[in-house]
């Protein structure tokens, strides 16, 4: 069965016991909130997309899904399981924040088939966690993935960031060095983007907020790469690290512009050539779910251009990069037929290089990918 499923399924839990400065994403306090009725909503809507078809990965994220207490987090697995679940599934993650993450969630995800944890450490800098809004300390974070490892979690990928207000480069490189000593498999580091809508974004209209520099920021993404590899851990693509065979699979269903249900408030999908976004706010959401069995506020039949461009400014974070063959088969044209020359302008610039199939990022394009995809934008 797995050799024709390739959708993935991310789920959404919005609920969180604090703000992040930095977050963005759909999430609210869980405080007064009709968790119990969003359980409800969920296993509803998981309904409606399993009928579709089965998934080979399943992603659990937020907010933060280990802010529900345990009754609630064994409600949320156990539906998902029953809809989800099956024996050839390649990938179950579960997002964790340190602060919330029980013996007794660890014990409920080993139960029903929770094979990969993704942690919220950012950094093990107490000062760097305090300035960027977290719950945890650094204590909190290495006890916690030690427990997780104690009770049988080896797939668990750390995910830190770099680039935060008055971080210098010994900073991260003591943060580096800590997450190295705990020995998981994977490790996501991402730079701050500043959006809109978030405590960061308000505190630098406002001048208040100390950034490093482009240049600082480049060197420490220089930094990341070489200390992860030097310990083994390869940079598959532009934000990911791991050690041989704990590559993130789910995730690579976006880089390679695959399909996946999108299933909660504020979640967005992709299934049969058309993107979707579910309604964000926690009633709303609830309230449609209840009528049409999904949430759907806004989809867009994605076009061939759109597709095509996706295939690149996707496939291309990737560090094996687009393959021409595969591009060939879905869109029945040749790569070079529709990007010659933005593929001749940016091998000329060093930027890109040919590696028999495959076109990807040099290493200089590594640190200017923004440029490169800018430049596989059609229209």
């Amino acid at each position: 069965m797995t050799d024709q499923v390739t959708r993935g399924a991310y789920i959404h839990i919005p609920f969180c016991d604090h703000i992040c400065y930095y977050c963005d994403f759909n999430k609210v306090f869980m405080k007064n909130q009709p968790v119990d009725g969003y359980l409800d909503a969920l296993a509803k809507e998981m309904a409606y997309y399993a009928a579709m078809g089965p998934v080979k990965t399943i992603y659990i994220g937020g907010g933060t899904p280990t802010a529900l207490n345990e009754e609630q987090f064994e409600r949320m697995l156990s539906d998902v399981s029953h809809y989800f679940g099956h024996d050839a599934l390649q990938e179950f993650t579960v997002e964790a924040n340190p602060e919330n993450l029980s013996g007794g969630k660890l014990e409920l995800m080993k139960r029903y088939g929770v094979n990969r944890l993704s942690v919220g450490v950012q950094s093990f800098d107490n000062e760097l966690l305090r300035t960027i809004g977290r719950a945890h300390n650094a204590e909190n974070a290495r006890d916690t993935i030690q427990r997780a490892q104690a009770a049988g979690f080896e797939n668990i990928t750390l995910d830190l960031m770099f680039a935060l207000p008055g971080q210098t480069e010994e900073m991260l490189h003591q943060s580096l060095e800590t997450a190295l000593s705990l020995n998981t498999p994977h490790i996501s580091i991402y730079s701050l983007q500043i959006e809109p809508r978030t405590i960061f974004y308000n505190r630098m209209k406002g001048g208040k907020l100390r950034l490093p520099g482009e240049d600082i920021e480049a060197d420490m993404y220089g930094q990341i790469i070489f200390t992860l590899e030097k310990h083994g851990l390869r940079q598959y693509e532009i934000s990911n690290f791991s050690r041989s065979g704990y590559q993130g699979i789910h995730n690579s269903l976006y880089w390679h512009n695959e399909e996946y249900y999108g299933i909660g408030a504020g979640a967005h999908g992709y299934v049969n050539g058309k993107r979707y976004a579910n309604a964000g706010p926690v009633k709303k959401y609830i309230s449609l779910v209840g009528k049409h069995g999904f949430s759907e506020a806004s989809a867009h039949a994605v076009t061939v251009q759109e597709r095509i461009e996706e295939e690149m400014f996707l496939g291309l974070r990737l560090m094996r990069g687009v393959s021409q063959s595969r591009f060939l088969q879905k869109f029945g044209r040749h790569i070079k037929e529709v990007y010659g020359n933005q593929i001749n302008r940016l091998k000329s610039e060093g930027l890109l290089e040919e590696c028999g199939d495959y076109i990807k990022l040099s290493t200089k394009g590594i640190f200017l990918g923004n440029n490169v995809f800018e430049a596989f934008l059609l229209s």
